[in-house]
């Protein structure tokens, strides 16, 4: 093979290379971007009897259950301020008298947790409107108790959704 057939054999090549290159770059280019999947707030966690769980580790949701505009954010906050994960917040479906925490366990300690937060609070069967404990605030709602509860010890083998943005129990 003379000089000029190898140089065209050579151009030959690298130009083939260079399509199979574009084609490849066009292709991985076009390609949707992956979608990022969403972080759940809290995921169900159990924990044996003797298990601390502190309010870090705990998710609520507040909701407004009387006629006063904003109780349920302010709530909210004010709960985040001593530790706990916000969850969501909104309108009660129903008006409550006094505050309410919707659980079918009221032994389970991240809503004894949250029932030690709020001045007269009754444990009352519900639907989870929203993650985590759920508390309605009723017209006789007027502030936090004074003295916070950092934790408490399971007392017996329990499930709660534990938030994600945690430290993991040990």
């Amino acid at each position: 093979m003379n000089g000029a057939a190898r140089s065209a054999a050579t151009l030959g090549g690298l130009a083939a290379l260079v399509v199979v290159a574009t084609v490849w770059g066009w292709a991985a280019f076009t390609e949707p971007l992956p979608k990022d999947e969403p972080v759940p707030i809290c995921v169900n966690t159990a924990i044996p009897s003797g298990t601390e769980v502190r309010r870090d580790q705990v998710v609520v949701s507040v909701y407004n259950g009387s006629r006063r505009s904003g109780l349920a954010s302010t709530a909210s906050d004010e709960l985040a301020e001593r530790g706990f994960v916000a969850g969501a917040v909104g309108n009660a479906p129903q008006p409550s008298p006094g505050t309410r925490i919707w659980s079918d366990d009221p032994t389970n300690p991240a809503v004894d947790l949250v029932r030690q937060q709020f001045k007269g609070a009754k444990v009352v069967p519900g639907d989870a409107l929203g993650p985590g404990v759920v508390v309605i605030l009723g017209e006789k709602y007027q502030s936090l108790k004074k003295k916070q509860v950092e934790s408490v010890v399971a007392q017996a083998d329990a499930t709660y959704c534990q938030a994600t943005a945690s430290d993991p129990l040990e």
